[in-house]
């Protein structure tokens, strides 16, 4: 039996809260972003720049105080290394963001989408409840980032309701996630 990041009996996932941390720091960014479309692109460009920045961040701590206790920890850590490269660039060429920013966004939602999809089997597969609400996030995601990807051009405020969608939609799909990883925490405890 292949062995996957959830799989083993043995683990305990510390620091479940933190993928709950995020998932409300994503929804508040799609609500802010939701209540604000005709603030500047430029705010939304710096205010994405540090989200992706602080969100991966976040993710490497959660890899580091978890990698005793997941088997491939290191997918996590990756993904919160790319968060912060992405964010560091980001916030370095605010300019650049602007032009960009399409791109940045939907790629990056695209890992985020893959994750849940990836994960919400994982889940299926050590029969935790609701993994089917983690795939159909996780498709969700993937959706608003085709369509930022095939509609870059559409920027003003088709990508800012794509964006606020794909946080919200991405946010409740780590929430769900956080209350998955405290319930395997629990049971195995």
């Amino acid at each position: 039996m292949a062995t996957t990041v959830l799989s083993s009996a043995q683990s305990t996932v510390r620091n479940w809260w933190i993928s709950l941390l995020i998932g409300i720091l994503y929804i508040i960014a799609g609500v802010w972003v939701f209540q604000t479309p005709l603030a500047s692109y430029v705010s939304l460009s710096i205010v994405f720049s540090v989200f992706i920045f602080v969100s991966g961040i976040s993710q490497i701590l959660f890899s580091i105080t978890n990698k005793n206790d997941i088997n491939n920890w290191g997918w996590y850590l990756a993904g919160g290394i790319l968060d912060l490269i992405i964010g560091l660039l980001l916030m370095s060429h605010p300019l650049m963001t602007m032009t960009i920013l399409p791109f940045y966004v939907g790629f990056w939602l695209l890992f985020q989408g893959f994750m849940a999809i990836g994960l919400s089997f994982q889940f299926k597969a050590i029969d935790v409840p609701n993994w089917g609400w983690l795939l159909f996030l996780g498709f969700l995601t993937l959706m608003f980032a085709f369509l930022l990807l095939a509609n870059p051009v559409f920027a003003g405020l088709s990508i800012i309701y794509m964006t606020a969608m794909a946080f919200v939609s991405a946010g409740i799909f780590r929430i769900f996630l956080a209350f998955g990883l405290k319930k395997i925490k629990n049971d195995f405890s």
